[in-house]
């Protein structure tokens, strides 16, 4: 396995690693939880970390005071466990080795408590045309959407209001029920005001998408020390034969400049179900946005993503996808766009362990800036059993701007021995064939750089399954990439 990095300059090197496979020993969970306080007086517990031990005193501080359901205040249970002993990544830990967090480490994190005044979002929650379920600084409030559009036996909306004895068992048994997950999956799972159910029953098909708009309302001045942190958590359970379409938007409000959004969507799909996943981030570019993306497939399940993400000045999408069972369909389409001073971030990890499964990945990026940087670490794990199996990977980048720089590692690891998979790695500045096709055509120079970088990204957009989502997000490229140009003129 080997990382690529590259820069505008033409410097490229290769940094082999040998690794060696760890059992991996999940730790010993107890029903009671265990106090900060007790932690800090024990002589073994010499490897916590005192900033972490900070942060979930102050996230437990913040949550409501009423008493919660039982599979949240299990969640919370374990994270609040899975706390005590994880350290802060920094870049000595492998999967953070390009990520820099110290930007929110040194910053003066403060976990919202409450949900703000609801006219502080009238301006940003009524530009789209599909009802929705808002999320505004982490809290489900109010949504536009009415149940009276969903087909029977369909559940949206908060845990706390679920009232189905046999839904809420289900939850119960598969809601964080994952291994993987590093400290920003705890500290969600700590503290997370509340939990949004998206149900779909066996046979059913949701027509419209359910549409999740994430609204950060309360943030700090561009340059401050100040950051509000929200935890918004959602989990989808599609039951056998079920489909349903999920859209998420993040985005921020006008003036809020400094914000963490913390959020953690958990997605669980049945025999032979279906979820289309869009995902798109256009939030401040002074903000923190960590995200993790938890997906479980049974046999003959289809789950697709197709991500657009060009907010943040840290911005990083944990993706992990195991197929649990044969002739299963897994599809990742993914485009960040750095036209700032922005670390766009993927870490994505699919597993495969049965017979005739099938994975693709497309991951684009777009480095506008000569302080940016774009980072991917794509993992496929080919396993004994998924004889048979069909996996593709390929990330592609572009670099702009001289001293633009991209981190890549594809990884591909097989073990079966009846398997059809490839994977590549493209990095480079646009063509001079390319250019030269455009001006013996009487374009000029400007305009044929502007259709080509557009036009490098609007492949994986215009796979977005909704076209209002489609333009939307089109002009908002658009009016960066524009942005860019008047700022580099």
């Amino acid at each position: 396995m080997a990382a690529l990095t590259f820069t505008h300059q033409n410097l490229l090197h290769f940094t082999p690693k040998l690794t060696t496979s760890k059992p991996y020993l999940k730790p010993k969970r107890t029903k009671t939880k265990l106090s900060i306080q007790t932690i800090r007086e024990s002589p073994q517990a010499s490897f916590t970390d005192q900033f972490v031990l900070q942060l979930a005193d102050s996230l437990e501080d913040s949550l409501p005071s009423s008493s919660s359901s039982l599979p949240l205040q299990k969640l919370r249970d374990n994270s609040s466990e899975t706390l005590l002993s994880t350290q802060w990544p920094s870049r000595k830990d492998e999967s953070f080795r390009f990520t820099d967090t110290s930007f929110i480490k040194n910053s003066d994190i403060n976990p919202i408590s409450h949900p703000p005044n609801s006219l502080d979002l009238l301006e940003v929650s009524r530009d789209t045309q599909f009802e929705s379920f808002n999320f505004v600084d982490g809290f489900l409030v109010d949504s536009s959407f009415s149940s009276s559009n969903l087909p029977d036996g369909v559940y949206v909306g908060s845990l706390s209001k679920l009232s189905s004895e046999g839904i809420l068992k289900r939850v119960c048994e598969l809601l964080g029920d994952f291994e993987w997950g590093d400290l920003f999956w705890s500290v969600n799972g700590l503290g997370a005001p509340d939990l949004m159910v998206v149900y779909v029953p066996e046979g059913c098909r949701v027509g419209n998408p359910i549409y999740l708009k994430y609204i950060a309302v309360d943030g700090a001045d561009k340059g401050s020390k100040k950051m509000p942190l929200s935890n918004p958590r959602v989990f989808v359970l599609v039951e056998k034969g079920g489909e349903v379409g999920i859209v998420e938007e993040f985005v921020g409000k006008v003036g809020s400049e400094c914000y963490w959004t913390n959020s953690v969507l958990e997605v669980v799909v049945g025999e032979g179900g279906k979820v289309s996943h869009s995902y798109v981030q256009k939030q401040s570019l002074s903000a923190a946005h960590i995200k993790w993306t938890s997906v479980r497939q049974e046999k003959t399940s289809t789950y697709e993503l197709v991500e657009v993400s060009t907010g943040g000045k840290l911005s990083r999408h944990n993706v992990h996808v195991q197929q649990l069972g044969s002739d299963t369909v897994t599809e990742l389409t993914t485009f960040h766009l750095s036209v700032g001073d922005q670390t766009q971030d993927l870490h994505s990890r699919i597993v495969l362990d049965h017979p005739r499964g099938y994975s693709q990945q497309l991951h684009k990026c777009i480095v506008a800036h000569s302080s940016g940087q774009a980072v991917f670490d794509g993992n496929v794990k080919v396993n004994k059993y998924a004889q048979q199996t069909d996996a593709g990977q390929l990330t592609r980048s572009l670099l702009l701007e001289p001293r633009a720089t991209v981190n890549v590692k594809p990884n591909l690891q097989i073990i079966a021995d009846d398997v059809k998979c490839s994977h590549g790695a493209a990095i480079s500045d646009l063509e001079d064939g390319q250019l030269f096709y455009f001006q013996a055509r009487g374009i000029d120079l400007e305009t044929a750089r502007e259709a080509l970088v557009f036009s490098f990204g609007a492949e994986v957009i215009d796979k977005l399954p909704y076209s209002f989502v489609q333009k939307q997000v089109k002009d908002h490229v658009k009016a960066l990439l524009k942005s860019r140009r008047k700022g580099s003129s």
